[in-house]
């Protein structure tokens, strides 16, 4: 199987968008994982992606801005909202490189609803803040139903990454998702510019949303701890992933 590298744009076009969001304040924190570790969280047709023999939970803290249907321009209320999701690396037959969602919690009812039913992406509501005091970020967010579960995380943007590192680039430059709905495994593609990607210190962390996924809660300092401002993003149509790993 030859797996797509890993590359700062996406390679493909997506004609005509199904989704169109910008993606706003994005604090990235990231912990190293044995592959075996993930894996029973991935969808069929997919494995962890990793580097150095290495893969990574991901837990990432935004607003959404302006969600939308198609290429319209995105709904300035309901479309906007702050979200935190947990994450992991995938890589699937056909060699798509990719995210997998264990959660998303975010803060606008209608738009979880939305994605649980059409997708069934694993969204939940929660009560959410994010407060930004010149370039100190702090992202909070409460689950309503449930167990409850609670994230709170602080990080200071610091200068510009001229040149990302591999690792840089591996939990970022990701153009598609894979999710299991309604009995098949899909992937669906996105994509938008290159990161500008911000080095950040993290001054505060308290997160159960890990924990709450099923996996091991993070243990230690995050290996890699980014900011970025944000991007346009635009998702296109699913491919759904047979057992082969083609397109079909």
């Amino acid at each position: 199987m030859s797996v797509e590298p890993v590359t700062v744009t996406a390679t493909r076009p997506v004609r005509p968008p199904l989704l169109v969001q910008r993606w706003h304040d994005l604090a990235f924190l990231h912990w190293p994982a044995p592959p075996a570790v993930v894996a029973p969280f991935l969808p069929a047709g997919t494995r962890p992606d990793t580097l150095d023999g290495v893969t990574y939970i991901g837990l990432i803290g935004f607003r959404m801005v302006r969600l939308g249907l198609l290429a319209g321009p995105g709904l300035p209320y309901l479309g906007t909202f702050c979200e935190t999701n947990v994450r992991l690396y995938s890589v699937d037959r056909a060699g798509r490189r990719g995210v997998v969602f264990l959660s998303l919690d975010a803060s606008r009812l209608l738009p979880v609803l939305v994605a649980q039913a059409s997708l069934r992406l694993p969204y939940r509501w929660a009560r959410m803040r994010l407060d930004v005091d010149g370039p100190v970020f702090r992202y909070t967010a409460r689950r309503r139903r449930g167990t409850r579960p609670t994230n709170r995380m602080a990080v200071r943007a610091g200068a510009p990454i001229a040149a990302p590192s591999p690792l840089e680039h591996f939990v970022t430059a990701r153009w598609g998702l894979h999710v299991r709905a309604y009995g098949r495994t899909r992937y669906l593609p996105n994509v938008h510019p290159q990161w500008t990607l911000h080095r950040a210190e993290l001054l505060d962390l308290d997160d159960r949303l890990v924990a709450a996924t099923g996996l091991p809660a993070p243990a230690g300092a995050p290996a890699s701890v980014l900011y970025s401002p944000g991007v346009p993003v635009r998702f296109g149509r699913p491919i759904s992933v047979d057992r082969e790993g083609s397109a079909s």
